[in-house]
This record gives C-alpha cells, structure tokens and sequence, in this order.
C-alpha cells in the first residue's frame, strides 16, 4: 500500500522539493493545503476538477483546504500561457462569478470543518507602504525567469507592470494564510515557487509545490480554457455536457478517463462506446444518474434516431408584417448576429421540420413558419409561434 505522500502524489506531475511532502506529513498535524482560483468566468469547468479532487484526497486524510477566491488577483488577471494582456474584468463581474465559485467546488470538496474559503482581498487591498515593503523582496531578473514574460518580451510584445506583479499577490496568498502545501497546473509552477520564496523572507516554512496536469479541452489541441471556448462546465446542462463529451478527440480518452475518473479505459471497448461510458460518469457525477440516462436517451433521440427533442421551447416572432426577415427570425431565437445567421444559413445549417433552408430567399411569409420547428446545428431548436 502506498504511503500518505506516495498516495497524494500519484498522477501529479512534479512534488517538490523531493521529500518535503514526507517531511511535513510526519509533522503528525493537519496540513494547510492552498488552492487559489481567480474568478474570472462564471463557471467552473472540468479541468478545474483535477486539482479539485487532489485537494480532496488531502481532506480526506484530514487535512484542511484553504480555497482563496482571488477577488484581487482576477482585477490583475493570471499571465500564465498567456500570449497577450488579459481583457480586465469589472470589479461587479468578477464579484458576481466569485458567488458561484465555493457553491461549485462544493461538488467535489468536503465543505465541513475541513475546508477554509478565503478571499485574498482580506489583506491584498493593503495600504502602499506594505506594497512597496513587499514588492522591494523581489527582483525584475526574477520575474522575467517566466517563460510567459521572456517570450513576449522577446517578440516585442507587451507586458504590463500590474501582470508583473500577478506572481508576487499570488505567492503572498501563501504567506497571508501560512501555507504548507500548494496545488496548482503545471502552468503555475512559477506562481507557486514565488509563494515559497516569500514565506521564506517572512520567516514561514516554504510551502511543498504540487503541480497537476493540465486537461486538454474538447478541441484536443490547448488546456481546457474559457478563454479557448474548449471548456465543459460543471454546471452545463446535462445534455449538454453529454454531447460535448462526445466529441472529444479518440486521442484525449486515456488522459480523461485518468484524470477525471482515475481510471484506466475499459478493455475490449471501442473509442464511441468509451466516449459514451465517460460522458455517462461525467454528468452522473455533477447531476445524478437520472440526469445521465436522460442525457444519454436525448441524444439518441436527436442524433441517431433523427427525432425532434421531446421538449422544444417556443418562439414568438412578429407577424402583423405578413414577412418575416429569416437571419432577424434566427437571432431573435437563438441570439446572435444577423450576419452569423446568414452565414449558417449559406452553410446549410438551419432547418424547418428536419428540411434544410436554402440560402435564398431570406424573407419568407409568416404563414409558411407559423407552428413549425427551427433548428440551427444540431443542439438548437425552437418551435416558432406568430404573434
């Protein structure tokens, strides 16, 4: 059987120093183990749930996770792979998507006495003599050590002073709460090293880095991002999320069935039918087994018996005209621009009752739509309603 340490170590990708997670687990006392997560989309998705269910086996050997809402650090915005300045939030949404964070993470942490939440506007909205005490402990030769930084620097492109600073705010999360282990991708190795760096000029222990893979999102090719619009949420509809699952690349499914399920692909089993069994796990586990097999019995329904959903919302359009303007028709129902319905309709991706709509004409008589049901690709119905 494995140790404590060789058990929390598994599928992580580096823990370092060697030796330093045997070390402070044979302190015989509850570790703090550090997650930060910057709010800067509503949602949490699947790639957040690597590291979340790493911080779950610490909790269930009884140690406590401290989750900092990075409320602060999100208004500076994470460079790490980043090619280019993050687009700044408002402080009103990263506020609102920092709600739903702890809400979410509850479906993989224990949220009892084992789990601290924080946010690091606690003591990162600190006068400016402490910002300066704080920054003067680290260089600018350290900080373009980044490869982030030292690859745009060198093609001539900007880097910002705050994003400069991002690594600094986050490491002294780790300082402000007493860190003893911090998780994190293996994008954040530098973060989380600078937090060591700075508990060490506090006079703390240095925290023991661990660092999980990244999961590749549904496209196959860069991490699961909502910036890369690659993502499955955890609070996608189950439907949703079933079909997406789906249409992973045959070559992610070994590191998804890893990562997400801890287990290996089932033998014998071919890459469809695997799909099917993991996107059954998935939305099992964030919406119940009902969920899953309803999930599963729509998409049959739709994708391979060609049938319409069973539910199908309405749409009223406006019909006093006696014409109805189709690309206004198909944003009105499905949001959109008038000119990315045109193109879809020039695509061959609307259809009326299963029929595919010509690209021409684009006005037809509100009597030939009345009742009937629009669909744009495969997901999107609307059953339309003259008013």
């Amino acid at each position: 059987m494995d140790s404590p340490a060789g058990f929390l170590s598994r599928n992580a990708v580096d823990t370092l120093p060697k030796g330093a997670l045997e070390a402070r687990l044979a302190e015989g006392r509850p570790l703090r183990v550090k997650l930060g997560l910057d709010p800067t989309a509503k949602d949490l998705h699947l790639g957040h749930t690597v590291v979340l269910q790493k911080l779950r086996e610490f909790q269930d050997l009884g140690h406590t996770v401290v989750l900092i809402v990075g409320d602060y650090t999100a208004r500076v915005g994470d460079p790490s792979g980043r090619s280019a300045t993050r687009p700044v939030l408002s402080p009103e949404e990263i506020d609102a998507h920092a709600r739903t964070y702890v809400e979410q993470a509850g479906k993989v942490l224990a949220t009892d006495e084992r789990l601290e939440v924080r946010h690091n506007s606690e003591w990162l909205d600190m006068p400016m003599q402490d910002l300066f005490r704080l920054v003067r402990l680290v260089t600018v030769a350290q900080l373009l050590e980044r490869d982030d930084f030292s690859k745009r620097m060198a093609a001539s492109e900007p880097v910002s002073l705050l994003e400069l600073l991002y690594p600094v705010l986050q490491g002294y999360d780790s300082v402000a709460i007493e860190a003893d282990v911090e998780l994190g991708g293996t994008d954040q190795t530098f973060n989380l090293f600078m937090g060591r760096a700075l508990q060490t000029h506090f006079g703390q222990k240095p925290q023991v880095v661990l660092t999980v893979p990244l999961l590749t999102g549904i496209d196959g090719e860069q991490k699961m991002s909502k910036s890369y619009g690659n993502q499955i949420g955890i609070t996608d509809p189950p439907g949703e999320m079933y079909g997406k699952t789906l249409r992973i690349p045959d070559e992610l499914l070994e590191s998804w069935y890893g990562l997400l399920l801890g287990e290996p692909v089932p033998e014998g089993v071919g890459p469809r039918d695997a799909k099917r069994a993991l996107a059954r796990a998935l939305v099992a586990r964030f919406h119940g087994e009902q969920a899953a097999a309803e999930a599963e019995a729509g998409f049959d329904r739709i994708f391979i018996a060609h049938e319409l959903p069973e539910e199908i919302p309405d749409h009223e359009f406006p019909a006093d005209g006696g014409i109805v303007h189709l690309p206004e028709l198909i944003a009105g129902a499905f949001g959109g621009s008038r000119s990315d319905a045109r193109r879809k309709l020039q695509q061959g991706g609307v259809k009326l009752d299963g029929e595919k709509l010509a690209a021409e004409p684009l006005d037809l008589p509100a009597s030939a739509l009345d009742g009937r049901v629009l669909q744009v690709g495969k997901r999107q119905f609307a059953r339309l309603r003259a008013a």
